[in-house]
């Protein structure tokens, strides 16, 4: 089984943490899969407060940690404060042996200071972007999106975002099958980008709305196969263009055509998991006008082309 490491430390919010055990730690047979090997490290034996006044202890120290094949940091103590050189060098060992590291929320704070984010683009929580970007400066920091996967580096943004990582992470592994299973008995979205924004400014459908934005969005799901554009859209959702794409982006965080192709994208797989059907069938079925742009939005949604996709994951 791949062991997964995270850091659990004192003041921790309990959140980030109990996620990580929810997807890594809990055993699902049901998935007939080798599932993970989770351990909780910490850089002490002793008793770890925890934000809502109990205490908790790690089992596990920081050479586990650097001998983990994924290490996850869930947030750090202190966004101001420095990082331990112990835990620095267990970082560095983790990476240079070749682990998959991620952060959680404030937890890039503890990849950059081992300078595992130089020259890289990453994120954090929006409130903490701007203070990673001046205590780290060779980090280019996006404040903007849910997660940024770097292939052996990967951070979210606040603690919603982390779940959106941790089943792109069991996406990454087993394929949409086994992350849609995981994140259906977590009852959290089985598919996020992490190109998506951070900040949605209505999470609740305004009255004005009526519900045409989840109207169109119904409609394009099952015409994805058909050319779609804003102006198709938002007259289904009975709305002007202009009025449907801001009404769109307060609700969902991404634009009309940029939710299409990412729906294309989660229609195409479920072919290449299942079928033969040449790539550029599976492409126009799902309605990419060619081949190219096909592949083009695949490789950038899954970070991988449609055929190594189907290697890994086909019949």
């Amino acid at each position: 089984m791949p062991t997964v490491a995270v850091l659990a430390f004192d003041g921790m919010a309990p959140f980030e943490l109990g996620c990580v055990v929810e997807f890594f730690g809990l055993p699902r047979p049901e998935l007939d899969v080798p599932w993970y090997d989770l351990k909780v490290c910490a850089e002490t034996a002793e008793p770890l407060r925890v934000v809502g006044g109990f205490t908790m202890q790690a089992a596990h120290g920081l050479d586990v940690l650097a001998g983990a094949g994924t290490v996850i940091v869930p947030g750090v103590a202190d966004v101001r404060g420095e990082v331990s050189g112990e835990l620095v060098e267990a970082l560095r060992q983790a990476h240079g042996r070749g682990a998959r590291m991620v952060s959680i929320c404030s937890g890039a704070f503890a990849l950059a200071a081992a300078g595992l984010l130089d020259g890289r683009e990453a994120t954090t929580h929006w409130r903490y972007a701007d203070l990673l970007q001046r205590r780290f400066p060779a980090v280019r920091v996006n404040p903007s999106v849910l997660y940024v996967d770097g292939g052996d580096v990967l951070t979210s943004a606040g603690s919603a975002a982390g779940l959106d990582l941790l089943v792109h992470l069991v996406r990454t592994d087993h394929g949409p099958n086994v992350a849609n299973a995981v994140a259906r008995r977590l009852v959290v979205a089985p598919h996020r980008e992490g190109g998506q924004a951070q900040f949605i400014e209505a999470a609740v459908t305004p009255v004005a709305d009526d519900g045409g934005v989840a109207r169109a969005m119904g409609w394009a799901l099952d015409h994805l196969a058909e050319p779609i554009g804003v102006a198709d859209l938002a007259a289904v959702a009975h709305m002007s263009q202009r009025s449907f794409i801001r009404h769109f982006k307060r609700q969902t965080g991404t634009s009309p055509l940029r939710w299409v192709i990412s729906q294309r994208v989660a229609a195409s797989l479920p072919m290449l998991e299942s079928t033969a059907a040449p790539v550029e069938e599976v492409g126009a079925a799902v309605g990419f006008e060619s081949p190219a742009t096909f592949r083009h939005h695949f490789t950038r949604a899954m970070r991988t082309s449609p055929s190594a996709y189907r290697r890994a994951f086909g019949p």
